[in-house]
């Protein structure tokens, strides 16, 4: 049986923690304000150029630029978003066993693939699993002129014939205390449906290739971006659950605690009076 020395020191340890895990959660809930504003201003625009490139490729019968270009995928690569830190539940477990999954039937299909890692955990996942990375990117989050180059070196690979497509995995953001796991296309660009008829068309300046040569390369930025930000927001939602369910858990198991040391203290001074009483009465 534990000392009650034992137990005050091991109460002591679980309250510290508990500190520290009400500290974090509060450090999460004053970023995840600041990435949720962002990740909210960000899907309109991105969700509007998207459109506006499919009302100008739903006008033409050829395809307008390179990078909507649609090829067999003899070799794809994996763009996988995880966090530089852990203590964030299952928000990186759940994105790389999707990519575990990823691999395993690219490996059945044959097919040649790739991988790139954004943040540590992954790169550490697949370093452990002697899983090649072609490279990893780090400090990119919420940096838009470092995302504009890392999309732009995936917009030449797949001009130069490099790689037929690229997916993008990473968690979407729901709520605080919901993520979505997502895996997109970034490469070829697919868009939504044109809801003008292709009949109808607009005045162009100076053209319609020109217009598409600023535009997509843009949109495909915006569309790494976006991800960028809907992973940060992610991130720090599932942070903040998983620090307040870490108080939680420790508020309980001080309570156990608390009510050992009182049964413990009470059972050792309850063996003292025995003592007491049993050498009063061998001096009788």
């Amino acid at each position: 049986m534990p000392s009650l020395r034992d137990i005050r020191k091991r109460i002591r340890s679980v309250r510290n923690t508990q500190q520290i895990t009400k500290a974090m959660k509060m450090v999460a809930a004053a970023k995840l304000r600041k990435a949720q504003d962002a990740i909210l201003s960000a899907r309109p625009y991105a969700q509007m150029l998207d459109q506006i490139i499919s009302e100008v490729v739903a006008r033409t019968d050829s395809v307008p630029h390179p990078l909507l270009t649609v090829r067999p995928p003899k070799k794809v690569e994996l763009v996988v978003l995880t966090s530089d830190r852990g203590l964030a539940g299952g928000f990186n477990s759940n994105v790389l066993r999707r990519a575990a999954r990823f691999i395993y039937d690219k490996q059945q299909s044959q097919e040649q693939f790739e991988i790139s890692t954004i943040g540590r955990k992954g790169l550490e996942f697949f370093r452990r699993r002697r899983i090649p990375v072609r490279r990893d990117f780090a400090g990119l989050y919420s940096n838009y002129p470092a995302a504009a180059d890392i999309a732009a070196d995936f917009a030449a690979r797949f001009t130069a014939g490099e790689v037929d497509a690229v997916f993008l995995l990473y968690n979407e953001f729901v709520s605080a205390i919901s993520q979505r796991i997502t895996t997109v296309q970034l490469l070829p660009m697919q868009s939504p449906e044109a809801s003008t008829a292709k009949g109808v068309d607009f005045k162009y300046e100076p053209d319609r290739e020109a217009v598409l040569e600023k535009l997509v390369p843009q949109a495909l930025t915006i569309k790494f971006y976006r991800a960028l930000l809907e992973s940060v927001a992610s991130e720090q939602g599932a942070r903040m659950s998983a620090m307040e369910k870490a108080t939680s858990n420790a508020s309980d198991m001080i309570d156990r605690l608390t009510l050992f040391y009182n049964r413990t203290r009470q059972a050792v001074i309850t063996k003292e009076l025995m003592e007491i009483v049993s050498g009063a009465e061998a001096l009788k």
